[in-house]
């Protein structure tokens, strides 16, 4: 196997390169993973992934050159289960975008709280669909009243995120450079095909 040295590498993190990050596609261009890019180079060398795009950094190894991979896409297509969007306080907050869904408002997130839209009282479920973001006025003002009798509106119907926001949220969180966009469908919204 190449051994592989890096250069215009820039600062350098804990013993790692400023571009230690790749995003690996599957054959279909569907985002797998991120693997550090030693491991991408020895994908592309074994034929077993391309390289879609490129960072501006190189490698180089005592015969050999290239640019170092910024999003490489497996060259046969591997099966994998889509996993859910996981259920936490976090990803409800992110699916509401940290805003309450009954005034609008966007305090600091330790200002936010999370509402049972029909109370367990009587009988909601705490689950994707009956769980929103709300600031503490509004969860205090509501209290054990659904928000018709609090006179209170949604500004959006709760809902599971789909698979793909999952996808978005788990690689957009780590702020991912502008190339990983078009994969992770950051630059557009995205609209049912009809």
């Amino acid at each position: 196997m190449l051994d592989f040295i890096a250069s215009n590498t820039g600062p350098a993190t804990q013993g790692e390169t400023s571009f230690e990050h790749v995003l690996l596609l599957n054959a279909s261009f569907e985002p797998l993973n991120v693997i550090g890019w030693r491991r991408a180079v020895k994908l592309v060398v074994l034929e077993k992934a391309e390289i879609v795009e490129a960072s501006p950094h190189e490698v180089h190894s005592v015969s050999v050159s290239m640019s170092v991979p910024s999003v490489v896409r497996l060259t046969s297509f591997v099966r994998f289960r889509r996993r859910e969007a996981k259920f936490s306080r976090r990803n409800i907050y992110t699916r509401d975008d940290f805003r309450c869904q009954y005034c609008g408002d966007r305090p600091p997130a330790q200002e936010l709280t999370c509402d049972h839209v029909v109370p367990r009282s009587r009988g909601g479920r705490t689950e994707w669909s009956n769980i929103v973001t709300c600031c503490v006025p509004c969860n205090r003002h509501k209290g054990g009243r659904t928000p018709a009798e609090a006179g209170l509106r949604l500004i959006r119907t709760p809902a599971q995120p789909t698979w793909l926001w999952g996808v978005q949220n788990r690689f957009a969180s780590r702020r991912p450079p502008k190339t990983w966009h078009a994969y992770l469908y950051l630059d557009r919204d995205l609209e049912p095909v009809s």
